[in-house]
């Protein structure tokens, strides 16, 4: 038969190498993940791991797709409008740039760009927890233009992660406000925990609130605020060192009901 070819992707967290025909329909892909090569038909199982055998690294099984849980049907049936996992971390910030980028020349930094930067900071960090059974969105849209800076689900549980640009600058939070530098303090932490009730009341699931301060130079807590939980970007690791919360299933379950923009609509 004609030659394989193999393409690789990335999608929802995960790398796979899909394995297609010369007229691009896909007979198989493989998940470095699991290390296993699911096979649409038994037909080209040889000239699979022939084209494959660049990319093993180890000992892999070989067979069907793994029939789909639950969660995973119910994320196959949202059409790609309401399917909230593609959304790249500061996905609003990017829209609203894209549709009005400003001046071209400005005598201050334009403050939706030092969100964004926040924004992607805390999204990377949390987007390599994927491999450890947590799973991130990023942007999570509410009623009224407010949204959830990303949404952490994971065995430790939910969390509603809040980002705040603070590079070289100190900070002090004393409940409810945040003072960055010389700045006047805002009652922030109310936005924070504003966020996480309302995840909380969509997701019918205890969402804590997480306020992660990106670059700051010193931070300063006089006392720990009331169930907000603040970090800074170096930090935000040890979100995923807690476990027992929930269940895989569970993980996966309120993964896919939060990854529905309808879910979040009905607030």
């Amino acid at each position: 038969m004609e030659r394989l070819r193999v393409i690789p992707t990335w999608r929802y967290g995960r790398e796979r190498l899909y394995v297609c025909l010369p007229d691009g329909r896909n007979v198989a892909w493989y998940d470095r993940e699991t290390a296993r090569v699911n096979l649409l038909g038994e037909d080209h199982e040889e000239d699979v791991l022939t084209a494959l055998g660049p990319f093993l690294t180890g000992p892999v099984s070989v067979g069907p797709p793994p029939v789909p849980t639950p969660a995973e049907l119910a994320r196959l049936s949202l059409h790609p409008d309401d399917d909230l996992a593609p959304n790249r971390p500061g996905e609003a910030l990017l829209i609203d740039l894209d549709r009005d980028p400003g001046p071209a020349h400005r005598l201050r930094p334009d403050p939706r760009r030092r969100a964004l930067t926040a924004e992607r900071t805390v999204g990377e960090a949390l987007d390599r927890m994927d491999g450890a059974g947590w799973h991130a969105l990023h942007s999570v849209p509410l009623p009224g233009g407010d949204r959830i800076h990303h949404l952490l689900i994971g065995p430790g549980g939910l969390y509603a992660v809040h980002a705040l640009y603070a590079h070289r600058q100190r900070v002090t939070v004393a409940d409810p406000r945040v003072g960055l530098g010389r700045h006047e303090p805002r009652p922030l932490l109310r936005r924070v925990r504003a966020d996480a009730d309302r995840a909380s009341y969509a997701l019918t699931a205890e969402v804590r609130p997480v306020l992660v301060l990106v670059g700051a130079s010193a931070v300063t807590v006089p006392a720990p605020p009331r169930e907000v939980r603040v970090l800074t970007d170096a930090d935000v690791g040890a979100l995923t060192r807690t476990g027992g919360v929930l269940k895989p299933a569970d993980v996966e379950a309120l993964h896919a009901m939060a990854r529905d923009r309808n879910t979040w609509a009905r607030l």
